[in-house]
């Protein structure tokens, strides 16, 4: 790169990715934090949220087509929580597992029915899809509100989690499961709560991620669920503020490798990050190390 101005783009994208990416991470880290369960469908439910805008934009107008996306995708990951995972709570973790597995594989094949295989254009978005310069460097919309986007709703999960009877609730249950049962607390409430808070992140990121790279096809949950639930484990699973951080890192890293020119080694980098943190702290940026009490 020769100057500023042209690895500003790569550092506005890799802004933008991360909190697209952070929106997936904090699905997982909730998840995890409360089951100790790695959520494999999620990567698959944000895909399914990309298929349902464009289904749903043929026959409605957008205004509706949003909010009934994100509608039909937090009853999904609802659903998905009621069908494959709950009536294994008190099986193995192996069980768990392989549900998750299972979910995901369905969901892709059913889209794969769906759709035959083919790659589906997202719809264009009226204003974030708009061509706008920042400092010079011509970008889309989407790229500057999506940052501003993530740290709004964050915000607003935090709240929820410090100042809310479910909140309280959550904090308790990823503190002590057998014993927030004990004590009254409505566990799969919680956890239906928890599902549903991270499908209506999925389908947002969705949205934004899509206006970006405008395919969608089976398999492309895929790899940014791979990279978000990295970043869960870079910024250390079970913590939110966590999540964001290692999403913002990754993205910005990977789209400054790309700007480098080295575009074939920009998911490469992504993993060999993580195995480097976790060899230096395995429990991650900001993850507690859980002490087993005897």
């Amino acid at each position: 790169m020769n100057s500023f101005r042209e690895i500003l783009p790569y550092i506005l994208s890799g802004i933008s990715v991360g909190g697209q990416y952070a929106l997936i991470a904090i699905g997982y880290t909730m998840v995890y934090g409360i089951l100790r369960l790695i959520n494999f469908a999620h990567g698959d439910i944000f895909m399914c949220a990309g298929l349902i805008m464009i289904y749903a934009v043929t026959a409605l107008p957008l205004w509706v087509a949003v909010p009934f996306v994100i509608l039909v995708t937090v009853l999904l990951g609802f659903s998905v929580e009621r069908v494959a995972y709950r009536p294994l709570r008190s099986a193995p973790r192996m069980s768990v597992m392989i549900s998750a597995i299972g979910v995901s594989y369905l969901l892709q094949n059913l889209a794969m029915y769906i759709t035959g295989g083919l790659s589906k254009p997202y719809p264009n978005i009226p204003w974030i899809s708009d061509v706008i310069t920042v400092f010079g460097a011509t970008t889309k919309r989407v790229t500057v509100i999506t940052p501003f986007l993530t740290i709004i709703l964050v915000f607003a999960l935090v709240m929820l989690i410090k100042h809310t009877k479910i909140g309280m609730a959550m904090r308790a249950v990823s503190k002590d499961f057998e014993t927030s049962q004990l004590m009254g607390i409505k566990v799969d409430n919680v956890i239906s709560v928890t599902f549903i808070i991270g499908s209506f992140l999925a389908a947002v990121g969705s949205i934004l991620f899509f206006t970006n790279y405008t395919a969608v096809y089976p398999q492309v949950g895929a790899m940014p669920g791979l990279k978000a639930f990295v970043a869960a484990v870079f910024g250390g699973i079970g913590s939110v503020p966590g999540a964001v951080v290692g999403a913002f890192i990754i993205g910005i890293c990977e789209n400054i490798i790309k700007g480098l020119g080295w575009t074939t080694f920009s998911d490469a980098f992504t993993f060999a990050l993580l195995i480097i943190i976790l060899g230096v702290k395995p429990t991650g940026l900001f993850g507690e190390k859980n002490t087993d009490k005897v």
